[in-house]
């Protein structure tokens, strides 16, 4: 069974920082593009930070330079580290592994609920 739990998440003044984690079970998450996405009330979910299997990131621009995304393959997880928080950074936040090719699949963790408020 594939298990993706997301941690971290909570309130945070803005300007603040959060470090979410995901820890993956049942996969192998170095074969896996890990993934950061976010629901907001009222919005479509949306693509926050993805790293590539070989440790290639790529943001949104709403938090390019202010969110790091990162893998631990010995740990078989994966992180966001979010600093400079707003307001407008409000939303659940889902881990996604996604593998391509003969073996593909795609996860989903079950979310984390990020405020930013004061």
């Amino acid at each position: 069974q594939v298990q993706l739990v997301e941690s971290g998440g909570g309130l945070v003044q803005p300007g603040g920082s959060l470090r979410l984690s995901c820890a993956a079970s049942g996969i192998i998450v170095r074969a896996y593009a890990m993934g950061w996405y976010r629901h907001a009330p009222g919005e479509h979910r949306e693509l926050v930070a993805r790293i590539t299997s070989t440790g290639s990131p790529s943001y949104n621009p709403s938090v390019y330079g202010r969110f790091t995304i990162s893998r631990d393959n010995d740990k078989n997880m994966g992180s966001l580290q979010m600093n400079r928080l707003k307001p407008e950074d409000t939303a659940v936040y889902y881990c996604n592994g996604n593998r391509e090719g003969p073996q593909a699949a795609n996860y989903w963790g079950q979310g984390t609920q990020v405020t930013v408020s004061s």
